[in-house]
């Protein structure tokens, strides 16, 4: 009888480990990067930093996976907020894209450079845009705003996003060739500047186009690294064709435009995907799944 228990507990444990593996992965992933950036700088802030980012994320992850309604929001807020408020503003460290140019030209491997290369350049191998579902602080407050299924075709302007990628990089460029003085105070105010921009851009942009997301389909500079990359992640969306009715609830309701029809990695939009669940949630018929 005992060991008939322990057989059974261990399938309902492995059963579960099946459901939720991407959450355990996602974990698992900051949680090196973590451990390692500790044991490879001495730096207890990398520890705890990561740590506390990660478990944020996969938490958020499972519980809204779980029809937890506002997970997604909490956990957006939870990362968001921290990065925005303690790292940007109290610690004066510009997450911003100009950010990651700066230390990176200066050769300094901490701060924008390391958030860049896990979040948004290794990272999305794993989860993709996933990072703008749950971690974005320009996002958080963009998927509050009420046009949460966009109207009308996709808008040919993604070139604008292109643009402020190079300007950022010049903006850096022309800073330290010309050697600017206070250029720390210079970044931390680009920092505060950008991120007001962004958010008035990306709310008169949702309004006018009636589209939450639309800040990030056609400004956002950092999907420059996020789409190449997002193309090979191991953490996507798939339909089961044999549950499939095709009745297109899951693309109606997708706020990235995205095809889950079709499983290939070519989809439409395939790296747009912010792993929302919008899909999973609104399919009938039960045929999506991570």
């Amino acid at each position: 009888m005992w060991t008939s228990d322990i057989y059974r507990e261990g399938l309902i444990y492995m059963k579960w480990i099946k459901e939720n593996y991407q959450t355990i992965i996602i974990w698992c992933f900051f949680e090196i990067v973590a451990i390692g950036l500790f044991i490879g700088t001495n730096n207890l802030f990398y520890l705890l930093n990561f740590s506390y980012i990660g478990t944020c994320v996969s938490v958020g992850t499972y519980l809204y996976s779980h029809n937890i309604k506002y997970a997604r929001n909490i956990v957006q807020f939870a990362v968001g907020l921290y990065m925005l408020i303690y790292l940007g503003l109290i610690s004066n460290e510009n997450m911003q894209i100009e950010g990651f140019w700066y230390y990176l030209f200066l050769g300094v491997f901490e701060a924008a450079v390391i958030h860049y290369l896990v979040a948004k350049i290794i990272g999305p191998l794993i989860f993709g845009r996933g990072w703008c579902g749950y971690a974005c602080w320009t996002g958080m407050i963009l998927d509050l705003l009420p046009y949460k299924i966009p109207k009308g075709d996709r808008k040919n302007i993604r070139y604008i996003r292109h643009s402020l990628f190079i300007l950022s990089l010049v903006f850096v460029a022309v800073l330290i060739l010309f050697k600017f003085d206070n250029l720390n105070k210079i970044m931390f105010w680009s920092f505060v500047i950008g991120n007001i921009f962004y958010y008035i851009i990306g709310i008169v942009l949702a309004i006018i186009l009636k589209d939450n997301r639309a800040f990030c389909k056609y400004i956002c500079p950092i999907t420059v690294f996020l789409k190449p990359v997002s193309y090979f992640s191991i953490i996507r969306i798939k339909c089961d064709e044999k549950k499939c009715i095709k009745c297109e609830k899951c693309i109606n309701s997708c706020p990235m435009n995205v095809d889950m029809l079709d499983n290939s990695r070519k989809r439409k939009n395939s790296t747009e995907c912010i792993l929302c669940l919008n899909c999973v949630k609104n399919c009938p018929k039960e045929a999506l799944h991570l």
